[in-house]
This record gives structure tokens, sequence and C-alpha cells, in this order.
């Protein structure tokens, strides 16, 4: 089991109590003058240490009474804190009749400002200790935000992902249907294609992110069931930069890639007597904001049209679960260029 971070393993309260009190120490030591220094010292000390031990205690009372859970209450607390530095008073004054001669604390003049000093040094203990609580509680709320926020990405990418696959599923059975009055052989092939094509879409929806490689491999095996049925009308190409070392590693959205292929397909081919030409190229685009970039486009020979009846839920879920698994720097652009409709990913590399 890993250990966690030093900072984490350090008890905060006691750390700053003893450096509190300490430097407290430290300076009614140097406050009390030089003379007779080993007393002074000793006196400094008893106070600290009363204090520590009194500071503690009142640290008890807050947490077992609700008081630090509710916040700075100065009716319950000021009557406290006044207890507290007589409680204080009178031990520091005990450690002097001990360890000075009786005369030397004539009167009671000292009294006042004793118990102020001690009142002002347990109400800076106070408020010291509850504004340490509200940024601990403000941390924990923000990691707490965060958390939630997080929870709540996955859940929605997992419910997009749900969508996407039986709309990829219908879009196939589509085309096993129309094959099946063609060639009985072809359509028993193309189910047992589906049929692992399928596979991947189950097991890589487990993933926010799969490898290229992957997907690419995905998205072969459906140009390849398409294929089946529309034969000579159907001819892809693949361009993947083979000069970038890793880029067969980097994560993408499981099962994007193979719906920009859905769609060249449904608005390329199929919409077309004489068919299209499908081209897929991956390669690394210049970095953003020093962050390096993967480019993925899949083009059809065509022009782009009104989706018609089309819910269009592919792209708007491919647009979507980018977001959510790569960050805002991640982008689909769909376009018409020289006779070709580019549908061109952008993403930040994840490997």
């Amino acid at each position: 089991m890993q250990r966690p971070p030093l900072l984490a393993r350090i008890n905060w309260y006691w750390t700053f109590q003893l450096a509190g009190w300490g430097a407290l120490a430290l300076f009614n030591s140097v406050y009390g003058g030089s003379s007779q220094l080993r007393i002074v010292v000793t006196i400094a000390c008893w106070g600290s240490l009363g204090g520590l031990l009194l500071s503690h205690l009142w640290h008890g009372v807050l947490h077992r009474r609700g008081w630090a859970a509710n916040g700075l209450r100065w009716k319950r607390i000021l009557p406290s804190l006044a207890l507290l530095a007589a409680i204080q008073t009178a031990s520091v004054t005990a450690a002097f009749h001990v360890m000075y001669p009786p005369d030397v604390l004539r009167g009671l003049a000292w009294l006042p400002g004793a118990l102020l000093f001690w009142f002002g040094v347990f109400l800076t203990w106070t408020v010291f200790y509850f504004t340490t609580l509200s940024l601990r509680r403000a941390a924990h709320l923000e990691a707490e935000t965060l958390r939630l926020q997080l929870h709540g990405r996955e859940a929605e990418l997992r419910a997009l992902q749900a969508q996407v696959n039986p709309h990829f599923f219908f879009n196939s059975l589509n085309s096993v249907r129309a094959l099946i009055f063609e060639d009985r052989e072809a359509a028993a092939h193309m189910i047992d294609q589906l049929a692992g094509l399928m596979r991947h879409a189950l097991q890589s929806g487990q993933h926010a992110t799969v490898p290229l490689s992957a997907e690419l491999d995905a998205v072969r095996a459906y140009l390849a069931i398409e294929q089946i049925r529309f034969e000579e009308r159907l001819r892809v190409s693949f361009a993947i930069e083979i000069s970038a070392p890793g880029l067969e590693h980097v994560r993408v959205p499981p099962m994007a890639l193979q719906t920009l292929a859905e769609n060249a397909v449904k608005y390329g081919v199929e919409a077309s007597a004489e068919g299209a030409d499908i081209r897929i190229a991956a390669r690394r685009a210049s970095p953003a904001d020093g962050v390096a970039m993967l480019q993925i486009d899949v083009a059809n020979t065509g022009a782009l049209r009104a989706p018609g009846n089309s819910t269009c839920v592919g792209l708007r879920n491919a647009r979507q679960r980018l977001q959510l698994a790569c960050g805002e720097r991640a982008s689909l652009e769909l376009r018409e260029q020289s006779g070709w409709v580019h549908a061109t990913i952008h993403l930040p590399e994840q490997a």
C-alpha cells in the first residue's frame, strides 16, 4: 500500500501548538529581562506549558459542545476565554511566588495587565484555530465538489456511450437486413464481423478512452462489413502517419472515429449511385499552448447536405464525448472542401 505524502502524515494541530507556545515562551523570556535569566526562562516555559494544556482542553470543549462546527459564537466564547485567562494568570502567579521572594509582587496593579495579556493570547489562539478550521473546510468542500463533478462527467459519458452503441447497432442491422435478400452467405459473414465489432464496442464502453490502434481496427472491421454490402461503391484508404512513433498508443474516446466513419458511409456512399471514396488520416498536429495535439480526419467525396430525418445523435454525442473525455481543447469540425466532406477531430495526446 502506497504511503500518503509527507505533508499528509504531519499532525498539523500539534505542530502549530508546539510552535506557537514555544514562540510565546521565547518572547516572554526575552521580554522578562536579563536579570535572573534562569528564573525568567523557567516561568516563561511554565506559562507556555500551562497555556498548551489549557488550549488543548479548550480545543476539546469546542469539539464536544459542537462550537467548532458552528463558527465563532462570541456570547459563548468570550466568557470562556475570560475564565481561561484567569486560570492561566493564577498559574503563572503561583510560579512567580514559588520562584521569587514574596515581596516581588506587591499589590494588584499588575493583575489587570496580566489578565488582559492572557485573554489576548487565548483570543488569538481561538481566532487562529477557527480560521484554520474554515480554510480546511473550504478545501474539503472544494475537493468534494471536484469529486462530484468528476463522477457527474463519468456518468454523463457512460450515458452518451450507452446511446451510441444502440445507434451503431441499429445502422449495422439495417446493412445486414439489406444484404440478406441479395447474398445470404455474405450476410452470414457480415453477422460474424458484426459480432466481433459489437464485442469491441461493449468492451471499450467500459473505458473513457481506448488506444487509437484499437479504434482503427474497429473502423476497418466496420468498413469491411459495409464493403460486403456496397462492393465497388465503397472505396477506402488509410493514411496513418508512420513517422510519428507511439501514435497508435494515443488515447481517443471509444467509438468516436467509428461514428464519423458511419456518417461518411451514410451521407457519402449510400447517398450516391456511384458510391464514394472514404479517406481516414491520423497525424500529429502543431502543439496548442505547448500541448501535443492529435488530428484525425475522416473524409468522403460528396457535399454537405441537410440531415433530413436523421437525429444526428452520432455527431452530437461524438462532440460531447470528446469534451468530456479529452477536455476543452478537444473539438470536432465538419466542413466541405474541394469536393470532399471532412470530419476532423483535434484532441490533446493522452498516452
